[in-house]
C-alpha cells in the first residue's frame, strides 16, 4: 500500500508579497510562539504563522509568501519545514517542491530572506522536498532525483548549496523521512528499508548499514517504515510505520549505525507513518494518517521499550472537511507538550488540537473545544512545526 496523497486543485494565483506580522513579532526580552504551516500551495506558496495563546488556542496571522509553488501532497514521512534556534539568529526554512527550491525566514521580523536551489537535477515534483537541520548544515531530500542535498547555514536566513549525493533504498525505494542528531542522520526509502548517514564533515556518507526493517520482512512488504524520530540522547531511532495498523520500530543506533529494528504493534487504529517524541520522551505520539485518531504509546528511553497508551476519539471533519492526518507538533517544549496538533489533509485543509494528560501510567488524549483551526491557505497540508523548536 503506498500510502501519500495528492490534490491537484485549482487555485487562484496569490501575489508574492511578504507580509510581517505585528500581532506575532518579537519584543525586546521575548521570543516568538508560533506554530507554522508549510501550505503546499501549488499557485504561490506560503508559510501559514498561528500565534500560540493560552491553553494552545492558535490565532491565524498573516500568511508569508515564499515566491515558490508547492505540490499540494507527496510523501507523509518528509518534514517541509526545518527550525533554526540559535542566540544570533531565528529561522524557518520551507521547501517549495515544484519549483524545487528552499526558503528562509527569519522569524523575528516575519520577512522572506532569499530562495535557495540544489543542483539543476535536484527536484521533488512527484512527491516533495523533505528537510532536517542542525546549526551548520541543511539537508535536503530531493523525491525525484533521490538524492540528498547538502547546504550550509549563512547570516541572514540564507543558505549555500554545497553538494548532493545519490541514494536508493534496497527495493529502488525514494528517499522518504529524515532526521539528524549529533554526527548521525537517518532516512527511510518507502520501500521497507532504512539507512544511516554520519555528516561529521558536513555531506551524508553512508554508514553501510542499509537494511529493510524488520516489521516490513515480517509483514512480506506490507508494511514500512516512514517517519522517524532520533531520542535526545541520540541512543535510539523511531520509525513510524505505513501499515494496516498502529506499527512503530526501534533501531538501537549507539553504536553510529542502526542496528536491527524490534517491533511494537497495535492492530489499531490504522496506519502510523507520523510519529513525534513528547519533549520528555514518556510518549510517542501517532498520526493514524488513514484515519480519524491519535495514538499516544508509552515509552522508556532508556530502554527503548514500547508499551499501550490511550488513543483519541474521532476527531472532528474527517471525511467530510479532510481525508488524513499528517505531521505533529507540540505547544510547549516541556513534559508532554500539553497541547499536540495535527495537520489535517484536505480540501479544506486544518489543525487539529488535542488536549494531553498523562499521569501515574495512564493517559488521555482529548480534542479541544476549539479544534480544528482553519488553513485557508491549504487543500493538502502535510506539515507543521512548532516555534521555539523541541531542544532535539
Amino acid at each position: 500500500m503506498r500510502m501519500w496523497a495528492k490534490f491537484w486543485m485549482s487555485r487562484g494565483v496569490a501575489a508574492l508579497v511578504v507580509v510581517c506580522v505585528a500581532s506575532g513579532l518579537a519584543t525586546a526580552g521575548s521570543q516568538p510562539h508560533y506554530v507554522v504551516t508549510n501550505d503546499d500551495a501549488l499557485f504561490g506558496n506560503s508559510l501559514s504563522f498561528y500565534s500560540v495563546g493560552t491553553g494552545g488556542l492558535l490565532t491565524l496571522d498573516q500568511p508569508v509568501f515564499t515566491g515558490g509553488s508547492g505540490i499540494g501532497g507527496g510523501f507523509f514521512g518528509e518534514r517541509r519545514l526545518a527550525m533554526l534556534n540559535s542566540s544570533g539568529q531565528q529561522c524557518i526554512y520551507a521547501s517549495d517542491a515544484s519549483t524545487g527550491d528552499i526558503d528562509g525566514i527569519d522569524v523575528t521580523t516575519l520577512v522572506a530572506a532569499g530562495v535557495t536551489f540544489g543542483s539543476a537535477t535536484d527536484t521533488g515534483l512527484s512527491n516533495g522536498i523533505g528537510l532536517a537541520m542542525n546549526s551548520k548544515y541543511l539537508y535536503a531530500s530531493f523525491t525525484d532525483s533521490n538524492t540528498i542535498g547538502t547546504f550550509t547555514v549563512q547570516p541572514g536566513c540564507t543558505l549555500i548549496f554545497v553538494n548532493d549525493i545519490s541514494v536508493a533504498g534496497l527495493q529502488g525505494g525514494t528517499i522518504n523521512g529524515m532526521v539528524l542528531h549529533g554526527n548521525i542522520l537517518v532516512a527511510t526509502y518507502g520501500d521497507g528499508s532504512i539507512e544511516s548517514f554520519n555528516i561529521s564533515a558536513g555531506t551524508p556518507v553512508s554508514n553501510g548499514d542499509e537494511q529493510n526493517s524488520t516489521a516490513y520482512l515480517k509483514s512480506q512488504g506490507a508494511t514500512y517504515p516512514n517517519g522517524v524520530e532520533i531520542t535526545k540522547d541520540g541512543h535510539y531511532a523511531l520509525f513510524g510505520d505505513t501499515s494496516t495498523s498502529t506499527v512503530v520500530e526501534v533501531s538501537d543506533i549507539s553504536s553510529g549505525k542502526l542496528s536491527k529494528t524490534s517491533v511494537y504493534t497495535q492492530k489499531a487504529p490504522i496506519n502510523s507513518s507520523n510519529i513525534l517524541l513528547s519533549p520528555d520522551e514518556s510518549l510517542v505520539y501517532v498520526s493514524n494518517t488513514q484515519g480519524d485518531l491519535i495514538t499516544a504509546l508509552f515509552f522508556d528511553a532508556t530502554t527503548g521499550k514500547l508499551t499501550p497508551g490511550c488513543t483519541s476519539g474521532k476527531l472532528r471533519g474527517y471525511s467530510k472537511d479532510w481525508s488524513y492526518l499528517a505531521s505533529l507538533a507540540l505547544e510547549k517544549n516541556t513534559g508532554t507538550g500539553a497541547v499536540l496538533y495535527v495537520a489535517e489533509f484536505g480540501s479544506l485543509s486544518s489543525i487539529g488540537m488535542i488536549q494531553v494528560s498523562s499521569s501515574g501510567g495512564k493517559c488521555t488524549l482529548k480534542e479541544a473545544s476549539a479544534s480544528p483551526i482553519s488553513d485557508p491557505n491549504s487543500t493538502g497540508l502535510l506539515s507543521i512545526a512548532s516555534f521555539p523548536p523541541r531542544s532535539f
